[in-house]
């Protein structure tokens, strides 16, 4: 089988605070850029020593534990709308509130590898959906959080989300 292409989705195929994340993404194999992003992650998280895992950088803001939890929990919900679209499933789909989900997720409860390892284990799952899917499926489009969406937009948004909270790991937090 060969996997389907992921060209750049167009500004009609997401709602524009999506454009942020997509932007982020640089021009190549998106499949590539999403499996390759794995080592990049690892080389940035997995350098962090456990002693400092619980770090915020200022009162109310999420620990490292937290932003890798959110990055795996992001990346279940973008693969999940991505499934569902794909699928041609035409149900809306509901939005969600990160900071509604966070205090039971109990990421600081955890060891920052094992976050860490969840996170890996989700982004391969999702590189094997984008992967496996039909030539013709990244352009269905469907609503999630009352906009319409692409599928190949989710796939660009979950690279381009990484990486930004990459950034704002670098910036404010190592």
């Amino acid at each position: 089988m060969i996997a389907p292409t992921y060209p750049r989705p167009t500004a009609e195929e997401y709602a524009p605070y999506y454009g942020q994340y997509i932007d982020k993404v640089p021009d190549g194999d998106l499949l590539a850029l999403l499996e390759s992003q794995i080592h990049s992650v690892k080389s940035v998280i997995g350098s962090v020593p456990e002693s400092r895992a619980q770090h915020a950088y200022a009162p109310g803001k999420w620990t490292i534990k937290e932003i890798t939890g959110h990055l795996a929990d992001c990346e279940r919900v973008f693969s999940y709308r991505a499934l569902r679209i794909a699928r041609a499933d035409p149900t809306p789909l509901p939005g969600f509130d990160q900071n509604i989900w966070m205090p039971p997720a109990g990421f600081n409860d955890r060891t920052l590898a094992n976050v860490l390892d969840e996170w890996i284990l989700v982004r391969q799952a999702s590189v094997a959906l984008f992967s496996g899917l039909p030539a013709e499926a990244p352009a269905r489009r469907g609503t999630a959080n009352n906009n319409e969406i692409s599928v190949r937009a989710l796939a660009y948004i979950a690279h381009g989300h990484v990486t930004h909270h990459l950034g704002v790991l670098k910036e404010r937090y190592l």
